[in-house]
């Protein structure tokens, strides 16, 4: 997966975020970011990947975002390992 499609799943997930409520107050409190970060890491592939980790963290949150947007969620793992950040695989 190219960046810019990478960065694409990785702005639903941003919507995502927005529109769920709880999983929006879980993510400001793990990340310790605020909704002013939220509008400024839309422009930020780091941030955008830091979204991305959080959904993978938990099933429960993964397959509700992969359901609400259409994606499998092997798209967005590939997705993250596209954003800056990422872990190589071993």
């Amino acid at each position: 997966m190219d960046s810019a499609a990478a960065e694409a799943v990785a702005l639903q997930a941003l919507a995502f975020l927005v529109s769920e409520e709880e999983v929006l107050r879980g993510f400001l409190g793990h990340s310790g970011a605020t909704v002013d970060d939220l509008r400024l890491g839309a422009g930020s592939p780091q941030f955008l990947g830091g979204v991305l980790d959080f959904l993978l963290e938990r099933d429960d949150r993964l397959l509700a975002f992969c359901d609400q947007v259409g994606v499998t969620p092997e798209q967005t793992q590939r997705a993250r390992a596209a954003l800056p950040g990422a872990t190589p695989p071993m």
